[in-house]
């Protein structure tokens, strides 16, 4: 992988969280000139934009566009993927994830996944949220910590009497929620979401939603979704990807009130898509 910074991207390095004098709109994450390949195929041509600090950044378009390439980038999951190539760079907190000598998976402590499809653990609710800080070393309380980040995800009035009943008796909708908890007590930065309501029933999807409003309090959110009325409820910025290029990105209500370029009206208008 082609990369053009040095510096180290370690937990020894990286600033601590919630920092006195942080910008808030300031951007966490900068992509530049980024390209992802798998082969022959290029998914992500030459992609540049701005992920600002403590905001909701959705990505739409159509199937196929890159969309979900571009959100895996961020913190190196296609990395897991055989045969990927990516050059340019994504500078967390000035600092590109893509040199050598940064470790992926002190990253994906700082940047967590929630995936399309709920994936808990075939484990108790609790075992679910306290296993990754418990592997990592966690010394605090366990208990406080599955706690406070089930009641971060608006899960804890919900399961607060069964946390050591297995968490794949819950609905889709909670499971999801456990999913988003269990990456909340890693204590990330930035919270990314690939489709999170796509399984999801219509009262699921608003419970994920106003959640989303929630996280933007302590997290920074990028979210990947198809469905443009959920982008433009839950996020503060909108990127329109299409055929692997990033064609605007923009304030939401202006891109989808008054969007620059034909191609972005003719998709949040149905004619293609």
């Amino acid at each position: 992988m082609a990369t053009t910074e040095t510096s180290p991207l370690d937990e020894e390095t990286l600033p601590a969280d919630n920092a006195e004098g942080d910008d808030r709109d300031a951007a966490i994450l900068e992509v530049r000139n980024l390209t992802v390949r798998y082969g022959d195929f290029t998914a992500v041509h030459q992609v540049s934009l701005d992920v600002p600090r403590h905001k909701a950044l959705a990505i739409i378009g159509p199937s196929g566009c890159g969309k979900s390439t571009l959100l895996r980038a961020m913190n190196r999951m296609n990395d897991l993927i055989p045969g990927v190539v990516v050059t340019g760079a994504i500078r967390f907190d000035n600092r590109n994830i893509y040199d050598r000598d940064c470790d992926p998976v002190a990253l994906r402590r700082r940047i967590g996944m929630v995936f399309q499809k709920p994936n808990p653990f075939p484990k108790s609710i609790f075992r679910n949220v306290a296993w990754g800080a418990a592997i990592n070393g966690y010394r605090g309380d366990l208990r406080e910590l599955v706690k406070s980040s089930l009641r971060a995800a608006a899960l804890w009035d919900e399961v607060k009497d069964k946390l050591h009943q297995s968490a794949l008796a819950l609905s889709g909708g909670q499971q999801q929620r456990l999913c988003i908890a269990r990456a909340i007590a890693l204590r990330p930065e930035v919270i990314l979401m690939d489709e999170p309501c796509s399984a999801l029933d219509p009262l699921a999807t608003a419970r994920i939603e106003d959640l989303i409003d929630d996280l933007k309090k302590q997290f920074t959110v990028v979210i990947v979704t198809h469905n443009m009325q959920q982008a433009s409820r839950v996020s503060d910025r909108t990127a329109f990807m299409h055929l692997g290029h990033l064609v605007e990105v923009d304030e939401t209500s202006r891109l989808f009130t008054n969007p620059k370029d034909r191609r972005t009206q003719d998709y949040i208008t149905g004619r293609f898509g």
